[in-house]
């Protein structure tokens, strides 16, 4: 009768209650501590399909680790191999052991069975040959992330993540684990006969070469060795980078149930913190790194520090909130939130009496029931305001300009510092003076204000829009032309309005009524930040300046005549740097205007043909 117990199974055993007792320790708090609308979102979600597509995103992702795959096949690979892998190997390993107990399977059954199990097999085990495959399977994941650390550019990446002690240890460990279970399995193997293609292949060799005696006693270490390894990834894991393993799955079901991190820290954020597996992918693509050697305050850095209680200001200040980092993730991490909730919780204590002017101040003119909300940065480039209204001139478009006299902020730039209770008060002025004029659409030439009136306003009842949407509305309306000329554009997709929010092909629709489009080779979901983020606070001008130059110089390689954006604050950017012609794509809309009166509506010359208009603003007059 086989007993399944040895000595070594304890540092095992112990480990693994360890394991899920701070695992269950930390879900518990955070669940609990959650507010109560997440609490009442969770139960208003769980018993719908919401349910079933969380299960198939664990699949997918925690499991197959599909997003990181498309990023980098290898890296994809690796993972998938690791998080797969041993999903299998326990899942497989329960099966046959169960197999053979019955209901009486202990807990440590699966993971020793190869000691415990019977000798002398005799025909073909698919069971063996399967753990043998899958064993090898996990083990050229493990050799590849070994590669990974010590020559991660070829493996696709150029730098690594640092780690902290305790990430060491639990590192140590993984590599340890497997390549010890194979030695263990093998020895037994040389002494029961019971391994197939890779553990009795090398059991045979190890039989061949040593006594039985020497066999037996390296048979017991190995088993030691093997569980001691489990034990200490175990104790370091909840502690450790790894704890993702198990963080990411209730995080799929949360985001799922619709729960999102805020404005300011809730427990719901240290779902997203501790499923950051420091994978490394966000590195590489951060221009703090690349283009000023700042390799200490990446988003795998702020979420480390974050976790650990040892935030500073540098790590969470020094930060453009480009979004090129959320953009890689393969978790889905909020970033750019955690960073400002971080930010808020340390400087929002603004005197708000400062913001008391506001009462009453009303700068606006003109009627209608479009608005129009310049922003300060393009108050601050005045051809993209000329343009502006020349197409709304040419359009025959009555519009009550917001801010073209003077007025208030939009608010972001405070609650980019931290000081949200402050941009709540600018909000709420700026709020009350939509609603005072009766408008039912907003355009903006500004993705930072674009971004801020549609997440944290709450228009109701006002279409907000971005002058790119509206102006390609207008063309297709038949209330505007655009003439085609030989004119070659690059375009640069600002961060706030790309990857902030979602808008890529409109621009470059109205761009190649105009023209040719030559794309850079960063484009989309990966275009350079211009570098003159307002989010952050801590790199200087010149810093600033050496980031534009790099990603204007990528838009000049493409030969293009004019190098065009949709950002006012990325226009003052490229501008500094460029040789060549920089504008607003307002300005290129409306040089090539055709008169409304020879467009029928409806008809395709309505968006192209006839000859450029007059030219509105140039690269020196911004």
């Amino acid at each position: 009768m086989m007993t399944y117990y040895d000595h070594f199974v304890i540092p095992f055993l112990v480990g693994t209650v360890f394991m899920f007792a701070v695992i269950l320790w930390k879900w518990g708090r955070w669940l609990w501590l959650l507010p109560g609308d997440d609490k009442r979102a969770i139960g208003r979600g769980i018993f719908t399909v919401a349910t079933l597509r969380a299960f198939w995103e664990v699949v997918c992702e925690s499991l197959l680790h599909r997003k990181i795959f498309r990023v980098n096949p290898l890296l994809g690979y690796m993972h998938m191999s690791l998080a797969f892998g041993w999903f299998l190997l326990i899942v497989v390993g329960w099966v046959e052991a169960a197999a053979v107990l019955g209901a009486g399977t202990p807990l440590h059954a699966h993971v020793f069975f190869r000691y415990f199990g019977p000798e002398g097999e005799t025909g073909w085990n698919p069971f063996a040959f399967v753990m043998d495959l899958l064993l090898l399977v996990v083990f050229s994941g493990v050799l590849l992330a070994w590669f990974k650390r010590m020559r991660s550019r070829t493996m696709g990446m150029k730098r690594t993540t640092r780690h902290v002690f305790v990430d060491r240890v639990a590192l140590t460990s993984l590599w340890l684990i497997f390549p010890l279970r194979l030695t263990a399995e093998s020895l037994t193997a040389a002494i029961k006969h019971n391994g197939r293609f890779l553990t009795g292949t090398l059991g045979d060799l190890i039989a061949s070469g040593m006594s039985a005696t020497a066999v037996a006693d390296l048979n017991a270490a190995a088993w030691w060795a093997y569980s001691f390894a489990l034990a200490a990834f175990f104790i370091a894991m909840p502690f450790s980078r790894y704890m993702h393993i198990f963080t990411e799955v209730p995080l799929i079901f949360l985001r799922r149930y619709r729960l999102r991190s805020g404005p300011k820290e809730k427990s719901f954020d240290n779902f997203q913190i501790q499923a950051c597996s420091r994978c490394g992918i966000c590195l590489d693509p951060c221009q703090l790194q690349r283009d000023l050697g700042i390799d200490n305050v990446q988003s795998v850095y702020f979420l480390r520090d974050r976790r650990y209680g040892k935030l500073t200001d540098e790590v969470a200040d020094n930060c453009l909130m480009c979004g090129l980092c959320e953009a890689r993730c393969p978790v889905g991490i909020e970033l750019n939130i955690l960073r400002l909730n971080s930010r808020q919780k340390r400087v929002d204590s603004p005197a708000l009496m400062r913001y008391d002017y506001l009462k009453g101040v009303d700068r606006s003119s003109g009627t209608g029931k479009v608005g129009y909300f310049a922003g300060c940065m393009t108050l601050l480039t005045p051809a993209t305001l000329r343009a502006m209204e020349k197409i709304f001139a040419a359009a025959g478009e009555e519009v009550w300009w917001a801010d073209r006299d003077g007025g208030s902020c939009c608010g972001r730039p405070l609650k980019l510092s931290g000081e949200v209770t402050a941009a709540e008060r600018i909000m709420e002025h700026n709020k009350e003076l939509f609603r005072r004029h009766g408008i039912t659409t907003l355009v903006t030439s500004c993705p930072i204000c674009l971004k801020v009136f549609r997440e944290d306003y709450g228009l109701e009842g006002i279409e907000v829009l971005h002058h790119t949407e509206y102006m390609l509305r207008l063309v297709r309306e038949g209330r505007l032309g655009v003439g085609m000329t030989a004119t070659t554009f690059t375009y640069h997709d600002p961060c706030e309005l790309g990857r902030g929010s979602g808008i890529y092909e409109e621009p470059r629709e109205l761009l190649r009524m105009a023209g040719r489009l030559a794309e850079p080779v960063h484009n989309h979901a990966e275009a350079l930040c211009c570098g003159s983020s307002l989010a952050n606070t801590v790199i200087n001008d010149g810093q600033q300046a050496t980031i534009g130059r790099s990603m204007t110089s990528e838009l000049e390689a493409t030969g293009a005549d004019t190098i065009v954006t949709a950002c006012p604050l990325c226009k003052k950017a490229i501008v500094r740097s460029a040789s060549v012609r920089v504008a607003d794509i307002s300005q290129i809309v409306a040089e090539h205007l055709r008169p409304a009166t020879e467009i029928p509506v409806g008809s395709p010359s309505a968006v192209v043909g006839g000859c450029a208009g007059t030219g509105v603003g140039t690269a020196s007059g911004l």
